[in-house]
């Protein structure tokens, strides 16, 4: 009669490899994450690391191209979100080896943008401790900005790991303030005894137009999202400033926004004028040619651009 004799609850040597290696690999992380927040990576340690198993940490890697010759201002803006958002989970009381950030430069780890079929920076993509990515794991940076806080949350939404975000202090926008009040005060006193200009209806209704022209562009939205100026295609070296999506802006395309309402405004001013001034006919006639050029041009223009996010509006004014 035979016996058999099952053992319950001892590893083979192949599952005392495993989890010996997965130990190294955990132990080696934390020391890099103990030196720098964001851990550099090139094709070798990506795919030991990130790519190899056993892994059982998520890791949030952003791949950029820093290097001067690349000229990319928005990799550079989209590093300094990222290295705020990092220090502020390594240096939190929640922080644990659940999730490692980790950062791959196109110059140091080339293959690792081809191995992933990448041809643009920068991008973030989370791979998860289990399984592959998804397609929600790769960050919509032109739709919601580089911002720390909005990477913040999709982390949330794809580890359940919740960060606060804590920014050093920033005194630039305090100081602002106090030396623009310093120099209101300052003249008020200077003319306290004459304050007609306070009365002014031109200097008013100039600043309001300012305020409303500057919220219209779209600025709120660049100040919550923290979009970046611009996108620059590293393989073509072609340069965006109009968003084609009509859920995202570059700050570039506010300001293109801003000018063309500015332009559009004046047009309407200098007809305003030309219809209600005692000037002589002849220069009224001038103001009323500028102001239908100005109000024609660029309302076209701010329609050309409207066409081009919302696909399929069928009008247009002068230019397709």
């Amino acid at each position: 009669m035979r016996r058999c004799l099952v053992l319950y609850g001892i590893p083979s040597n192949g599952q005392k490899k495993k989890e010996a290696m997965l130990s190294d690999k955990v132990a080696q992380m934390m020391d890099w994450a103990g030196r720098r927040a964001v851990i550099r990576m090139n094709g070798e340690k990506f795919r030991r690391f990130v790519r190899a198993p056993p892994r059982n940490y998520s890791m949030v890697v952003m791949f950029t191209a820093l290097q001067p010759h690349r000229q990319c201002g928005v990799c550079r803006q989209a590093d300094e979100e990222y290295q705020i958002l990092a220090n502020s989970w390594r240096y939190s009381s929640a922080f644990t080896n659940r999730i490692f950030f980790a950062t791959v430069d196109f110059d140091e780890g080339s293959d690792v943008f081809q191995m992933l079929n990448m041809n643009s920076a920068p991008s973030f993509i989370h791979f998860p401790s289990k399984g592959k990515s998804k397609l929600a794991d790769t960050y919509e940076l032109q739709v919601r900005g580089f911002a720390a806080e909005q990477i913040a949350r999709w982390i949330a939404d794809r580890t359940d790991v919740h960060i606060r975000v804590i920014r050093p202090p920033n005194y630039a926008g305090p100081l602002m303030l106090g030396f623009l009040l310093a120099v209101v005060g300052g003249l008020v006193y200077l003319r306290r005894d004459n304050l007609e200009f306070l009365y002014n209806k031109n200097a008013w209704g100039f600043g309001a137009l300012c305020i409303v022209l500057i919220m219209t562009s779209g600025q709120m939205w660049n100040h919550i999202r923290g979009p970046p100026y611009a996108h620059k295609n590293p393989s073509t070296g072609q340069v965006s400033y109009i968003h084609s999506s009509s859920q995202a802006q570059f700050v570039a395309e506010t300001h293109i926004v801003l000018l063309f309402n500015a332009a559009v405004t004046l047009g309407m001013v200098l007809l305003h004028e030309a219809a209600t001034s005692d000037m002589d006919i002849g220069k009224r006639k001038i103001m009323c040619v500028a102001g239908i050029s100005l109000v024609v041009l660029f309302f076209s223009w701010l329609l050309s651009i409207f066409r081009a996010k919302y696909h399929g509006y069928p009008y247009s004014f002068l230019m397709s």
